[in-house]
């Protein structure tokens, strides 16, 4: 039950990093490599920002410097190449994953950083018989706090509303008098805030190094396309099942725990090509 509860924390912190990567996809139809790359930032920024100001500012912070820069991507990149071949703006934000590692490497060197859990969430309580850390369960919170703000964001407000009709169709959205630049660069800046944020919740979670974003945008998009693309309910069941098989083969099979989150993919998409919860044409 204890592997059960860390592959939900797993799920849970992959969840809100993919959720952000589901928003961009969804307005901008881009496959943003840099994700990946703003997710590592996430963690560097707020790590940096705690040691002066505690964990709570520089995850405010983190949310803040990411969503910023996400502006600036959808300005400078995203609106530049929406005309261009598809495989442009993925070489584009896979160069750009390179160039923040380098720029992390630059400020913050190459050795591996550990981050510890703020003293509010120190403790551990017990859970079947063990000791379990507050902190993750804190993790598990804020991925259902996250999933629940956006489902009420798009299903009850105007913008959300916009955000919804934009990634169905963006030229008869924008006929309807809707700014869609506007309007994506501010999902731009939610998705990459929300990289930010994942990042902020994984520095407790993992060692910080310059390579941790290449490693988890491949977790990321294999939610993002077990779920269904655009689908935010798909990327918040395929994260947990993949957080699932992901911590349970690092804790029974580790030899094989790197593809089994490929395999589940595979099964899933041969069985239904559109996603669990993608809409087929």
């Amino acid at each position: 039950m204890i592997q059960i509860i860390n592959g939900l924390v797993y799920g849970s912190f992959l969840y809100v990093l993919a959720v952000g990567l589901v928003l961009i996809f969804g307005l901008r139809r881009v496959t943003n490599f840099a994700h990946g790359g703003f997710f590592m930032l996430g963690a560097y920024v707020s790590y940096a920002a705690a040691a002066w100001l505690g964990f709570w500012a520089g995850m405010a912070a983190s949310v803040v410097v990411l969503a910023f820069l996400g502006v600036l991507l959808d300005r400078f990149v995203f609106r530049p190449l929406a005309r261009e071949e598809p495989i442009v703006t993925l070489l584009v934000t896979f160069g750009l994953l390179f160039v923040l590692e380098d720029a992390v490497r630059t400020i913050w060197g190459k050795d591996f950083i550990s981050v510890d859990a703020p003293a509010a969430l120190a403790g551990s309580v017990v859970i079947f018989g063990s000791q379990y850390p507050v902190y993750r369960l804190f993790v598990i919170a804020v991925a259902v706090a996250v999933a629940a703000a956006l489902a009420v964001w798009l299903r009850s407000s105007r913008i959300g509303l916009y955000v919804r009709a934009s990634s169905v169709d963006p030229v008869t959205t924008a006929m309807q008098g809707v700014d869609t630049d506007r309007l994506s660069a501010l999902v731009v800046a939610i998705g990459t805030g929300l990289a930010g944020l994942s990042g902020t919740i994984a520095g407790p979670l993992m060692a910080l190094s310059p390579s941790m974003g290449a490693y988890i945008i491949i977790d990321c998009f294999i939610v993002v396309v077990t779920g269904g693309l655009t689908s935010f309910v798909g990327a918040f069941v395929a994260a947990l099942v993949i957080g699932q098989f992901h911590n349970l083969g690092l804790a029974y099979v580790p030899e094989v725990a790197s593809v089994i989150p490929l395999l589940i993919m595979g099964l899933v998409l041969g069985l239904r090509p559109q996603g669990i919860a993608g809409h087929g044409k």
